[in-house]
Order: structure tokens, then sequence, then C-alpha cells
């Protein structure tokens, strides 16, 4: 119901001027604004049908200036200026001329806050940076069907086949820079490299249990990118400590926690391969290597095995024993 009203509040956020072509409509729009602003003093419910329809009306508005200044940037402020533009679209009623204007405001609300950022947001800092009196041109082009300079079809491609230039490249840099910084890490002191990539740095040296990846286990943990960006923190809240299984987060988290002991407070260095790889995740860039530090304070819920588990592994053993034989 909601959506609706803000909808209608969009269509009724027009101009006087929606109207106007010809000299008569122009005069007509005027006194349109005129009367509009003479009206701006609250009009008093006088019969029961008055109190009604004045408390329709206000009930409507439940929700709506939140979105006014939120998401259609509306300046609190300018609020008499809403209501004239309002009250001048009410007067224009449903002339076609003032629905098609009330839909391109509305468009334009649109491409300024979602479209063009969302469309336009990989070209930035590149030669290809997106001018936005061009993209406006090509946009009223396709609206009209002017295929003068291109087709949409043929603009969509060069869109598409110029994204992922972009794109890849940014990557490629973004795969070069963490994968050179792994490699200086690597150099450090104390800084262990595994096999498939990891590294970790003992900080405090543990003596208990070390987990296994089905079993749980509480931490506190600290996640940062190599700018130095803190991503996540189980310290800034209230326990800190979180609890999870070994094998339900990221497969670097997953290594490492299955060869911490107890009581161990590790620095561990992820690349993308065994964090999230091409994925963005919230503040974290694809391809990007993560540096956790991490305190196995327990384990809270040892792996148990059922009869349903065990199932496969007795067949399996079975048919080890009969290959023997």
């Amino acid at each position: 119901m909601m959506k609706k009203i803000f909808t209608l509040a969009l269509t009724l956020m027009v101009s006087v001027f929606v109207c106007t072509n010809a000299v008569a409509d122009k005069k007509k729009a005027k006194k349109v604004v005129a009367k509009a602003e003479q009206t701006n003093a609250p009009l008093k419910p006088v019969t029961s049908a008055d109190s009604l329809s004045y408390a329709v009306g206000m009930a409507q508005t439940q929700g709506l200036l939140p979105y006014l200044v939120q998401e259609l940037k509306v300046d609190s402020a300018y609020l008499p200026s809403f209501v004239d533009g309002l009250k001048a679209s009410m007067e224009a009623g449903n002339d076609p001329k003032a629905v098609a204007y009330a839909a391109g405001q509305q468009i334009a609300g649109m491409l300024k806050t979602r479209i063009i950022p969302a469309a336009t947001g990989d070209f930035e800092g590149t030669p290809d940076s997106i001018r936005k009196e061009h993209f406006l041109a090509g946009f009223v082009a396709g609206v009209l069907g002017d295929a003068s300079v291109y087709t949409v079809e043929e603009a969509g491609k060069l869109f598409s086949d110029s994204r992922k230039r972009i794109v890849d490249a940014k990557n490629e840099a973004v795969k070069k820079e963490n994968a050179d910084w792994l490699a200086e890490n690597a150099k450090k002191e104390g800084v262990v490299t595994l096999p498939d990539g990891l590294q970790y740095k003992v900080l405090v040296k543990g003596n208990g249990a070390k987990p296994t990846e089905k079993e749980t286990v509480k931490v506190r943990y600290e996640g940062k990118m190599i700018d130095g960006t803190v991503f996540d923190s189980s310290y800034k809240r209230e326990p800190n400590t979180t609890e999870f299984r070994c094998d339900q987060v990221i497969k670097g988290w997953t290594e490492a926690l299955t060869m911490m002991p107890v009581g161990s407070k590790w620095e561990v260095y992820i690349p993308q391969e065994l964090a999230y790889g091409s994925r963005q995740a919230g503040q974290i860039k694809p391809y990007s290597t993560l540096i956790f530090t991490i305190e196995l304070v327990d384990i809270t819920k040892h792996e148990t095995t059922t009869a349903a588990e065990t199932k496969p592994v007795v067949k399996a053993q079975a048919k080890k024993t009969n290959k023997r034989k």
C-alpha cells in the first residue's frame, strides 16, 4: 500500500508547466501556480464528510516525509515547493502531457540515483569515464528510437564489451597487487607459507586440542584487507566471541583453525583463492587477500558420529577388505 502511495507521490511531483506548449497553456499554468500558492493555508473541515476526507488524506502521508528526504533527496526546507508542485499536478489532472512529463521526472530521479551510478561506476578513473551529457543524449535517442549513431543492440554490445575490458584490467591489477603483497609477506620473520598459499604467524602458542572440520569452536577475531581497512571484528561486539563449525567458513579459515591448538592466537594471511575469489563480500572487493587475527578460545561442540554417518565408512572398509582378499 505504502509503495503505491510513494508512486502516487512521485507522479504528483510535477511542475505546473507540464501541459504547456502554446502561449494559452502557459497563461493557464501560471494561474494554476498562483492558485496553488494562495491555497497553501490549511482548509479547515466543517462537516463530518470534511473531517473524514481530511483525516484520510493526512493518513496517507505516513512514511512519506522520510521517503521524500531519503529516497527522492528533497530538502525538507523546500517542502512548500513540493506542495506547490503537487497541487499544480492535481490541477492538471490526467492530461496526457502531464502524465508523460511526470513519468519523465520520475525516470530522471531513477537515472540520477540508481541507473547512472550502477551503469557507469566501473568506468570511473579510466580514460573512458562516462560523460553525463552524452549519456543523456544516448538515453534520449534510445527512447525516441533514433538510430542515427547506434542501434540499441549496437550500443548494448559496445557497453558490454567495454565494461568487460575495463573490469578485467582492474581485476588483473588487484590480483597482482595482492599476490605481490603475499610474496613480500612470506619473507617476514615468523611467517609460515603452506603449499596452497595460506600463510600464518604464531603470536601466542596454545597447548590445547586441535579442532576437526566438523567441530564447533569459540573464537575472537579481526579481519582486514592489505590496505589496513578493518571489515569485521568480534572485539567490537559484546560478547566479543563468536561460535561456528570449522567447515562453515571460508577455506582459509577452516584450514587454519584445524591446525591451531586451543589457546592459540595467530595472524593468518588468506590468498583470494582460499577466501572469496571473484565475489564481492560487503566491503571486501573481489580477489582480495584477507588478514585475520584469530584467537581460538575453545572447542564448544565436539564431533559426534551417528549411525547414518558410519554406514558409508563401514561399506568403504568392507570393499577395501574384499579387494585385499
